[in-house]
């Protein structure tokens, strides 16, 4: 799950509030005391930013907001903050209404909680305050997921959320400008996979789900309602056309037919194919899928079903999974990711024997495959996106400690910049070099042109002399004749006279008031001497800097 919280130029903002489905106890959601240990999160964050509506993104959003307390400003993009409150919704009811557990946000609390949100659009700068600043970029995914610029003065952080560099059949690729932000902090769910080419992982898809079809074999596909769903139901339907197959496809109801309509309604946010024939035809009309009853499971006769959730953890594709692991005509494709310990986890690893609840066991004769259809970007992308926005620092996110030590040492190595992995609870401090912008006076870059010489080399830097102005936080260079005039001041000359080589075993400082002690009795006893004479004061200026010591003596006269 992530929650981040980034401390840039004295504002405090957090990304993402997402819940971990795993647990039922207080590690469910982030530990908000790292915040404040009492009181309203309202007066220690400037803003809220949630990248994408999945839940380990967004799940705790509701309980941050309303249980803890949070009265600022919560940014999204608007396929987010249309889809986020369906899910939690339906989140909730399956804690609250079907576990009968207590301690958690109410739908109510989802309503007020989406109050707060303001919604985001794609490369619009959006002012949160008079110094910080955010912008969105896309970052593929699931529809509506969003990549954030994040600016306080000369200080910069992109934060990923989940990306995809590789564009699909429903959605396009991340894209960043190159936006050289101090700090990159990126995802990093399949950091040490290098994926093949995805023509060939749906090919074998299609002749797996094809032959299983043709031996009269059922197939579950287990996905999340939202996002590989509409990828596999695209890539069946497809295929299902050419082919002029006659075996049903089915789609556990519910969420899914909510989220086809938004995928209708958003259709900006897919990719460029599905915008251009929209008129024509909309890719998530499906002719050959239809909406799945729980008594289709039984009959007989060959079928493709797709049922949430993706891990079969819980829910119907687990129920559908029970009945047909028995048969080896069966078969399960996993197309994403599964957690350790969900059921999903064990039969990938060669699990055959399970112990359901009640202890009773289960046998796995059915054919288990993998296919990776995973929106995440992996060990290429996550390369390529470095190299698009140029970070100087660094941070991996959102992945597995072995994996993420392995991406860690590859970016050290071929972008030469530090690359952090903090533990959950742990703070990262990078130091920035901030620029100072500082305009320069138009006499004074014709007088360094007249001066002659080479025409400056554009990626080198040139040295500049004149004086340094601030007023009103604001510098200028000028000529020096420009500043005395400016600040109404008459011209001084100092004459370099000698240089003296002192060869002292003590340290600088001991030399320098050694040096200081002896020179101010020399001084005073020549004063003494110049009572008579036409001089009014002599001062005395020691500077000292890398192994030198400069000393002026100014003689004032009356």
């Amino acid at each position: 799950r992530s929650c981040i919280l980034v401390s840039i130029g004295g504002k405090n903002i957090m990304l993402d509030c997402g819940m971990h489905m795993g647990y039922n106890d207080d590690r469910r959601f982030p530990d908000f005391s790292y915040i404040t240990q009492n009181g309203r999160l309202t007066d220690f964050l400037d803003c809220v930013i949630i990248s994408h509506f999945h839940l380990d993104h967004c799940g705790a959003l509701p309980f941050m907001s309303e249980m803890v307390g949070y009265d600022g400003p919560i940014y999204m993009t608007h396929p987010t903050k249309a889809i986020c409150p369906i899910l939690l919704e339906d989140f909730r009811k399956i804690t609250v209404d079907k576990k009968g557990e207590t301690n958690f946000f109410t739908s109510q609390m989802i309503k007020d909680c989406m109050k707060k949100v303001v919604p985001l659009n794609l490369h619009q700068t959006v002012q949160v305050d008079d110094e910080l600043e955010i912008k969105a970029y896309y970052a593929g995914h699931v529809l509506g997921a969003a990549m954030v610029h994040i600016k306080v003065g000369s200080e910069s952080v992109v934060y990923t959320g989940d990306y995809n560099m590789t564009p699909d059949r429903h959605l396009g690729a991340a894209w960043i400008d190159k936006c050289r932000p101090d700090i990159l902090i990126s995802e990093s769910t399949y950091a040490t996979t290098i994926r093949d080419s995805k023509r060939c992982r749906e090919r074998d898809f299609l002749k797996k789900v094809h032959e299983s079809i043709e031996r009269g074999g059922k197939v579950l596909i287990p996905v999340f309602a939202l996002g590989r769903a509409q990828e596999l139901c695209i890539l069946l339907e497809t295929f299902w056309e050419r082919m002029n197959l006659k075996a049903p496809i089915y789609f556990s109801t519910g969420l899914t037919e909510k989220a086809n309509h938004y995928y209708k309604l958003f259709i900006t946010w897919t990719n460029q194919k599905i915008r251009k024939t929209f008129v024509q035809r909309n890719m998530f009309e499906f002719k050959h899928i239809k909406a799945f009853d729980r008594s289709y499971a039984d009959n007989p006769g060959p079928m493709v079903v797709f049922a949430t959730p993706g891990m079969l953890h819980a829910g119907q594709s687990l129920q559908i999974f029970k009945k047909w692991a028995g048969n080896e005509k069966n078969m399960v494709i996993m197309p994403g990711y599964c957690v350790q310990g969900t059921i999903g986890h064990k039969i990938l690893n060669g699990q055959r024997k399970l112990e359901m609840e009640g202890r009773s066991t289960l046998d796995v004769k059915l054919q288990v495959e993998y296919m990776s259809f995973s929106a995440h970007a992996d060990a290429k992308g996550i390369m390529q996106l470095i190299r698009m926005a140029e970070p100087r620092n660094m941070l991996l996110v959102h992945g597995e400690a072995v994996k993420m030590e392995f991406l860690k040492g590859k970016i050290e190595q071929e972008f030469s910049i530090d690359c952090y992995m903090p533990a959950n609870g742990e703070t990262v401090t990078v130091t920035t070099n901030p620029s100072v912008p500082v305009d320069i006076s138009l006499n004074l870059l014709k007088r360094e042109m007249a001066l002659g010489g080479p025409l400056p080399d554009p990626k080198k830097p040139r040295t500049m002399h004149g004086t340094l102005i601030m007023k009103e936080n604001s510098l200028k260079l000028v000529s020096s004749e420009q500043a005395l005039k400016e600040l109404g001041l008459n011209e001084h000359q100092l004459r370099f006279t000698c240089r003296v080589q002192l060869q002292d075993p003590h340290s600088d400082t001991d030399t320098l008031h050694r040096i200081y002690t002896h020179l101010k009795s020399a001084l005073a006893l020549t004063c003494d001497l110049l009572t008579l004479s036409a001089i009014h004061r002599i001062n005395m200026l020691i500077i000292h800097g890398q192994g030198n010591i400069y000393i002026f003596i100014v003689v004032c006269y009356p």
